[in-house]
């Protein structure tokens, strides 16, 4: 098997030691060639490089999110072709990994990447849905290019709070789960439509659902972990379904009280409930549209300002190696 390995030398659960030996078990498996990233975007290059490639079978990321979303965006460029591209792997090294916890791989890099191995001895994959971002035809936005995300959108409250911790990093705080909660706080005294939301929901054939402050775009579950404890916002989310919407019209402090304690608590059977929370499950296609620009994120990256944006689940979009 050839195989390329996309190396994210910011990774931040993994030192240059780890890294060296989990590539030398890898290259013990299959003609192996590593290529380490050296600037935003470049997984996403590699991982093009590789779709348009004969030479990849496989391509493996070993990074966070954000290096697993970037390689998944760089080889469903030219559209979904799940037997004709190289199939995908994923040795967990950012800080949270929520793609590859989804799918059931340890969370410890070493630990993944003796599943990964045993997975490919035993030809063990699956083939999962994706999502699609794009800016809407007829608005503002509709210029933007579309984007795929592997396990979670956002667009108002919560991308906010992505914003905020993207810039406590790069002023050289660590992505910690504190910082993450504190950002939280901030987010919630600073935000301006947390009484009145701004955003409206609209889909095919069904009365359009308003006034929300914060809609979470869900692909599979969970939506996030704090530590090891798993955060349902959709339960009923899968790579196997379209995609899943939690919204929340009021966020006042103790509804945010409430639905902050129920996503604490949350299960594969339960997740936030209640008056203003709206939950929709398996959606194909539908529109979140601002009547004021929002932060929308994807995958946990920033992706800047936006008033409409068009979502699209596509199922059967890449094969996983699990």
């Amino acid at each position: 098997m050839r195989a390329l390995l996309v190396v994210n030398p910011a990774a931040t659960t993994t030192s240059a030691r780890t890294r060296d030996v989990l590539i030398h078990a890898l290259a013990s498996e299959m003609k192996l060639e590593a290529v380490t990233t050296e600037y935003r975007g470049h997984a996403r290059d590699l991982g093009r490089q590789a779709a348009e490639s004969d030479d990849v079978d496989l391509v493996v990321a070993l990074g966070g999110d954000g290096t697993v979303n970037e390689v998944v965006n760089g080889l469903l460029h030219n559209g979904p072709d799940p037997e004709g591209l190289p199939g995908l792997a994923v040795v967990p090294g950012g800080s949270t990994n929520v793609f590859a916890r989804a799918l059931g791989l340890p969370n410890d890099a070493v630990e993944a990447t003796g599943a990964l191995l045993d997975a490919l001895r035993e030809g063990s994959e699956r083939t999962v849905g994706m999502g699609i971002a794009a800016g809407t035809p007829g608005t503002e936005d509709e210029g933007i290019p579309e984007r795929w995300f592997t396990f979670c959108a956002g667009l108002g409250f919560d991308a906010g709070v992505v914003g905020r911790v993207e810039q406590q990093r790069e002023r050289g705080k660590k992505s910690t789960h504190a910082l993450y909660l504190r950002q939280v706080v901030r987010q919630f005294i600073q935000e301006p439509n947390r009484r009145h939301g701004t955003i409206t929901l609209e889909r095919p054939g069904e009365d359009p659902v308003t006034d929300l402050v914060l809609s979470i775009v869900c692909n599979t579950a969970p939506w996030t972990y704090l530590g090891n404890r798993p955060v349902y916002a959709a339960p009923k989310a899968s790579f196997d379904t379209g995609l899943d919407v939690l919204g929340l019209s009021r966020m006042s402090t103790v509804a945010v009280a409430r639905y902050a304690t129920q996503l604490l608590t949350s299960s594969p059977e339960r997740g936030a409930h209640g008056k203003h929370a709206v939950t929709l499950h398996d959606l194909d296609q539908f529109t979140l549209h601002s009547k004021v620009p929002l932060p929308l994120q994807m995958d946990g990256d920033h992706l800047g300002l936006r008033t409409s944006v068009t979502f699209t689940g596509v199922r059967r979009a890449l094969r996983v190696i699990v």
